[in-house]
Parts: C-alpha cells; structure tokens; sequence
C-alpha cells in the first residue's frame, strides 16, 4: 500500500505494508488469539475504568489522585479489581462480535463506496465510521448486561471504606449486595428481570454507537495526515541529500508503524472523549444508581438522571471523570490498535491459501 506525502504532487510516497482483509485471515487463530491478548490489555486498563466509574456515580468531584490513595488505603489492590472476573467473562464473546462485525462491514462498505467513485481518504474514512457502528452495536448485546452488574461491583461498599465524607456518598447506590457477578446475575434477574440486566442498552448504543464511529473515523484522518507529514519531511530530506532531486519513497520500519498507530489512537480518543462523554456519565448513572419514590426504589429514568447531574454542577458535572476516561481510551486504543494490526498478521492465511 503506497500513501501519497501530501494531496500536493510530492514526490516522495509512504510505503506501508498491505491491507489484511477479512477474508484473509485465518479465523480460529484470530478468535483464539484476539481472545488472549484482548483479556491481557483489559487487566492492564481495569484500575482506570474503576476510577472514572467511581467519579461519575459520587455527587461531587474528586481528583483521580486523591480517589486512587483512597481506594488503595482502605480496599488495597483488590480495590481497583472490583468486578474485573465478571468484565473478562464477557470479554471473549463481546470482542468476537465487535471484531467480526468491524472487519465484515468494513471490506463490504469500503468496497461499496470506492465503486460509488469516493476518493481512498473519503471511502476509508467512511468505512471506518461504519464498521465502528455496527460493531458498537453488536458489542453492546454482550457488554450492556456485564457492565450493568460489573459497575455496580465497582462501587459496592464505596460509601462504607473508600469515601468517607457525608456529602460524597453515592446517591442510592444499589441496595443489594453482590457476592459476585453470578450473584449480581442472578439477585438482578430476580428483581427486574431481563429488563435489569439491560437498563441502559438505549443510551449505551447511543454512546457507544456514535463514539466508535468518531472513534475510527478520526483515527483514519489523523493516520493519513500523520504519514503526510512524515512524508513531506522525507521528501524534503530526499531534496537535500541529492541536490534537489525528488525521493523515490519512503518505507517505515515496524517500530515506526507501531509509534504513529499510537499517536493516532490518542488523537483519536480525544475527539471521541469529548463528543460522547456527557452520554457515557448518563449511561453509568442509570446503570448504578437508583431512585426513591413512595419509599421504594426504582431504576431512573434519563431525564432524572440529566437533572440530578445539574442540580450537582451544571454541565460540568457531566465532565466527571473526563480525564481517567480519555487516559482509559488513549491506552486502550491505543493498545488495541496495535494489537488488533499484529493479532491481524498473525492470522493472516498464507499466500498459497489465499490464491488457491
């Protein structure tokens, strides 16, 4: 795959490897190896994850520093692992339909929309967007039930060790307690049905949905704008070296593949932060917390989750827990996106499988 230095007529161009489609991959090692490494990057991200929780369901704010020296003196490590055994579980099965649906939609949408006669930069740009729905909303059939109950792991016992103020106790967390996430199955089941299991699936997709899609189509702009500065100053480079003469291109070594995958990941996550992160406060709210009414409890609607969110502090409160969550997201994308390209070499058939 060749990548021009600039939309100008550069001379020098970015030779980076070619593409793995679906159909080349091997799928049994993509699945069984996706599955292994994925669980790997998830244990390494869950400390942050049960940061920006924790901050978004307190009615006031706490510095990531301040909550972490908490959690760590009353709860220790374990503290920071609270509800990761039931996270993992869903790992494997919510990863295979976010991975599938990605790769499927993307071959078939990019394919689509190059013979509609879309330039590569736009025809990629809006597959990446496509693929990053669809596979948003696949994954969230798996992932609504186990962050429901995986969430409310996390703050379980929050009030009684780590937040010891009066006026930073979590409102009407849930009353039950959870031995484990069978446990939380099973007592939310028996409480509110399927309908418990999935409080929140509408505002889920509607976060998750939108935040993919930004997610990866942000990442393919900041990728080809990133090898185009590193191709201008090749090229630039080249002209010195030969007394003006233009380069004959650049390829990248793998270290390099890997250094702009990153920073396009952290740019990414940026954007996608900010645009969805009053939604995915929302979203946790309604999965964690409950509300009273004639001395009963029962799930809160959305529109009395955006109140109390404003009646706390305004929009801003909204904001909470936005820098664990663009850390959380940079990291993971970060190491997904590697990940995902070397888990995609991997299992790439060989050459003798793909022309037979």
């Amino acid at each position: 795959m060749s990548l021009s230095a600039a939309e100008d007529n550069s001379a020098s161009e970015i030779h980076l490897p070619a593409d793995i489609d679906w159909h080349m991959l091997d799928k049994s090692k993509f699945f069984f190896f996706g599955a292994a490494l994925f669980s790997g990057v998830s244990a390494a991200l869950y400390p942050i994850v049960v940061l920006k929780t924790r901050q978004q369901v307190l009615p006031t704010q706490i510095s990531s520093l301040k909550l972490s020296l908490s959690i760590m003196n009353h709860e220790g490590v374990r503290g920071f692992y609270r509800g990761f055994g039931t996270s993992l579980m869903g790992t494997i099965p919510a990863r295979a339909l976010y991975m599938t649906a990605l790769e499927i939609t993307k071959s078939s949408v990019g394919t689509a929309t190059v013979r509609l006669g879309c330039s590569d930069t736009t025809a990629t740009a809006i597959a990446n967007a496509a693929a990053g729905l669809s596979s948003a909303m696949a994954a969230q059939l798996v992932w609504t039930p186990i962050d429901v109950v995986s969430q409310r792991l996390m703050v379980q016992d929050c009030n009684a060790s780590s937040i010891k103020s009066s006026k930073n106790m979590i409102p009407c967390s849930s009353p039950c307690r959870y031995m484990n996430g069978i446990d939380g199955f099973r007592k939310i089941l028996n409480a509110d049905g399927p309908r418990g299991l999935y409080r929140g699936f509408g505002i889920s997709i509607l976060t998750y949905a939108p935040s993919n899609a930004v997610w990866w189509a942000s990442y393919s702009v900041a990728h080809r704008l990133v090898w185009g500065c590193i191709g201008c100053y090749a090229n630039k480079k080249d002209e010195n070296a030969v007394n003006g003469g233009g380069g004959c291109g650049y390829t990248p070594i793998s270290k390099e593949l890997v250094a702009v995958q990153g920073v396009c990941a952290a740019m990414a996550s940026g954007v996608s932060a900010m645009i969805t992160m009053p939604l995915d406060t929302i979203k946790t709210r309604l999965q964690v917390l409950d509300g009273e009414e004639n001395g009963r409890t029962r799930p809160l609607t959305v529109m009395q989750t955006v109140k109390n969110l404003v009646k706390e502090g305004g929009f801003a409160a909204c904001y909470r827990g936005l820098g664990p969550r663009w850390v959380s997201m940079a990291m993971s994308a970060t190491t997904m996106i590697t990940t995902y390209e070397f888990l995609k070499r991997l299992s790439a058939k060989n050459r003798e499988s793909l022309t037979s």
